[in-house]
């Protein structure tokens, strides 16, 4: 649902119009280490992150994706083998 959002470089009475759709949200979740970027809208439901890392990956739980669980070497594997490409990963820079 669209909802407008008062911005500062413009005047007080005028609007940008932000539309969020539920079905294609993008999330992160980070151990420090590496970043986890889910794409809602690419996923196809295969579960193969909750078959290969199901430390990190809990469908059930809020939120669903733990990347405290795992390591790191352990989480970027698991990503690799996302089908959809719904998941992937950014490493952290000191």
């Amino acid at each position: 649902m669209p909802y407008l959002k008062n911005t500062e470089e413009q005047d007080k009475h005028q609007y940008s119009l932000i539309i969020m759709d539920s079905k294609n949200l993008t999330k992160e979740y980070t151990n420090g280490e590496v970043t986890i970027v889910w794409q809602s809208g690419k996923c196809i439901h295969a579960a193969q992150c909750v078959k290969n890392n199901p430390d990190v990956f809990k469908p059930k739980e809020k939120p669903w994706i733990t990347p405290e669980g795992s390591s790191t070497e352990k989480i970027i594997e698991t990503i690799n083998k996302c089908p959809s490409g719904a998941l992937t990963y950014y490493l952290n820079t000191q």
